[in-house]
């Protein structure tokens, strides 16, 4: 495997994957942080640590983005930028992150 060029669509294509882990996190899907971490489940902070570790890979994969003047706001909602840009992982993230719990593109996550 050689060195892939640090391009914008590299970034972007990070991003989609850090987007995917958090909004699995967050539906408490299998992640690989599930893997690296099996005893984890165990536990009953597990969920909050799992959720914390995929907002903060995602907040820093944008900070990147930012730095680098790569655009990465599309692949979001505009509520979901918002959130970003607050960086504070609170309840209102947690709890509305997806517009609609019961829409057809969050059950297929």
């Amino acid at each position: 495997m050689g060195k892939e060029p640090v391009t914008e669509q590299y970034f972007i294509n990070k991003l989609a994957k850090a987007k995917d882990h958090f909004e699995r996190a967050l539906d408490c899907k299998h992640t690989e942080f599930d893997d690296l971490y099996p005893y984890m489940i165990e536990h009953p902070q597990f969920f909050w640590y799992k959720r914390y570790v995929a907002w903060s890979e995602l907040l820093t994969i944008v900070g990147m983005c930012d730095e680098l003047t790569f655009s990465w706001k599309e692949m979001f909602t505009p509520h979901q930028v918002e959130y970003v840009q607050q960086r504070v992982m609170s309840s209102k993230v947690l709890d509305f992150w997806f517009e609609k719990n019961d829409s057809k593109e969050h059950a297929q996550l």
